[in-house]
């Protein structure tokens, strides 16, 4: 607890505002729990950049952490780009404070003779990452906590490429942050060097938009949309991308269409929770809609609601999104026609039936550790290959490669495009995500997600995972394990035969059985949330769309078995 309180007791010197010293001064004097809590640690870069809690400490989001984090990043620019003019363009969410921590980032790049583009208002995360390229800036910031709960802030940083850093980067950026202390940051800002952009940026980053997500799909006059913003960012694109693409009966929630970081409609901001939706569901179940989309705060996520079998709204997941959406790209670029140099590409926890689909097609399948910035490598490690488009199955989505992160505004076009010629052939949305099933396998997946907070909780993560692998599972709903995929290892061992392989890509706190029947178990711990992650996947054969219900049903009994067996329901 000394080091705890000498690290708290240095934000009391002069360096530090009034109201932030009173602030600590009252944590040390009457909340040790909270002050621990506070300064134990320092915030650190995971999955998605810097996320945390806003307020002060050295384990929050505040204008210190995101200061020095700036001062940092800074400094690395200046070495990477010496001789260089540097810019860097900025944007921010509907959340508590992005607007002014936004502020103190630029005035901090401004302060170190770096120019700085920022956005006049919230923008989503796409637009910051097309905006990276378009504007020919060395690097991105967004601050965003994207569908994390209210008193959440965040710092998502983009290289030059557009895509989020990754290695060698992200290493050398965070070492340097790490050197400094906060009484390094330089707030004198330079205001001559800050420059608000807006509606051009838009203009552009629609039209591309609209140029990647809209097939001319037939039956757009009588298909109707209710969309949801979920109080965040995309109400400043979705609208007009379709709008454009020439959708014309497009419901908003209005109660959810006014960016608001409280999200005082909802429990959690977050499409993948039915939850979130929830209104937006009703609403078409009123009007008879024919799909729902709802986006996260920073507009990188989608859900989407469509007809069931039976005519009611149902939410589709992120890996029957992303098998439906790839389906799509893939038939497009067959009738243009294959160069052999196409690739699709999600993620080590992410349906297999994406790498069945790429067999079936004779395209490059390509996987990667959770985290869309590894997608996004890709496109800039395979320039001589064209990415056609994937995903991961936390609602995130890309459409080719003028975006280099997940994007919600994008893929909602596209997803409408496939719904509305879906029902202009006569079929739906549900309909033609069962044909593929019958085609590349019936895949089905269930994510369970446990929530472990504070210090006792991250012990709590450690440990659950250690026990994962150091009591290794047998046998999964009766079918042997054959391979125990080790990714902090780099290892992949045939359990029955003894072979072992090595996994190329970077290590990682994942682990995964595959069962002899290709059940597949994976833990992980998130990398933006105090949560400890199990991804369950199963398959069987899907013989005809009419045994559907059959097996779908089949499929969910062998998945609660698994819940079961591993103490998980």
């Amino acid at each position: 607890m000394n080091t705890i309180l000498d690290t708290a007791q240095g934000w009391l010197s002069d360096f530090f505002d009034t109201d932030v010293k009173s602030e600590v001064q009252k944590l040390i004097d009457t909340d040790p729990e909270e002050l621990k809590d506070r300064f134990y640690k320092n915030m650190e870069f995971g999955t998605g950049g810097m996320r945390g809690m806003m307020g002060v400490g050295t384990n929050r989001i505040n204008k210190y952490t995101l200061g020095k984090s700036t001062q940092g990043l800074s400094n690395y620019l200046k070495q990477s780009y010496t001789g260089e003019d540097i810019q860097v363009v900025i944007a921010y969410d509907c959340r508590h404070n992005s607007d002014t921590l936004a502020r103190t980032v630029a005035e901090v790049f401004s302060a170190n003779g770096i120019k700085v583009f920022l956005f006049s208002e919230l923008r989503t995360t796409p637009e910051l990452s097309f905006a990276v390229r378009h504007l020919k800036c060395h690097a991105g910031i967004v601050l965003t906590a994207s569908h994390n709960p209210p008193e959440y802030n965040g710092y998502k940083v983009y290289w030059t490429d557009g895509g989020q850093i990754v290695p060698p980067q992200d290493g050398a950026i965070i070492a340097e942050i790490n050197s400094l202390s906060f009484e390094d940051i330089n707030f004198s800002a330079d205001d001559s060097l800050i420059e608000i952009i807006d509606k051009e940026v838009d203009e552009a980053f629609i039209t591309e938009s609209v140029a990647n997500g809209n097939f001319n799909a037939a039956g757009k006059d009588d298909f109707k949309i209710v969309f949801t913003s979920l109080h965040g960012t995309s109400i400043t694109a979705i609208p007009e991308v379709l709008k454009r693409a020439g959708y014309k009966n497009v419901t908003i929630i209005e109660e959810q269409a006014k960016p608001d970081g409280a999200f005082p409609t909802v429990k959690s901001p977050n499409p993948e929770e039915s939850e979130a939706l929830s209104m937006a569901v009703a609403k078409a179940e009123e009007i008879g809609a024919d799909m729902v989309v709802g986006t996260d705060p920073d507009s990188d996520r989608l859900g989407i609601a469509v007809r069931n079998l039976e005519g009611k709204m149902e939410i589709v997941n992120g890996n029957q999104a992303m098998v439906l959406m790839t389906k799509f790209l893939l038939e497009k670029q067959k009738e243009k026609g294959f160069k052999g140099n196409e690739f699709i590409a999600t993620t080590i926890v992410s349906t297999p039936m994406m790498e069945a689909m790429a067999k079936a097609y004779g395209v490059e399948f390509k996987t990667a550790l959770t985290g869309f910035k590894w997608i996004g490598k890709m496109i800039k490690d395979f320039p001589q290959s064209k990415f056609v488009g994937g995903g991961e199955e936390s609602f995130g989505y890309m459409v080719g490669d003028f975006v280099r992160d997940k994007d919600a505004v994008t893929s909602t076009l596209l997803a409408c495009e496939i719904a509305a010629q879906a029902k202009a052939n006569g079929s739906s949305f549900f309909e033609d995500l069962i044909d593929c099933y019958v085609d590349y396998g019936f895949y089905k997946e269930h994510l369970v997600s446990l929530t472990k907070k504070g210090i006792s909780g991250a012990e709590e993560i450690k440990q659950m995972l250690i026990d994962f692998k150091e009591n290794p599972v047998v046998s999964v709903a009766g079918s042997k394990v054959k391979w125990i995929e080790d990714y902090n290892t780099s290892t992949a061992k045939n359990v029955i035969t003894g072979e072992e392989k090595a996994i190329n890509i970077p290590k990682s706190n994942v682990l995964i059985y595959e069962t002899e029947d290709g059940t597949r178990v994976a833990a992980r711990p998130s990398g933006t949330e105090p949560k400890v992650k199990f991804y369950i996947s199963t398959n069987t054969t899907l013989a005809h769309a009419s045994e559907y219900k059959k097996v779908n049903a089949e499929l969910d009994a062998k998945i609660a078995t698994i819940l079961s067996e591993l103490q998980l329901s």
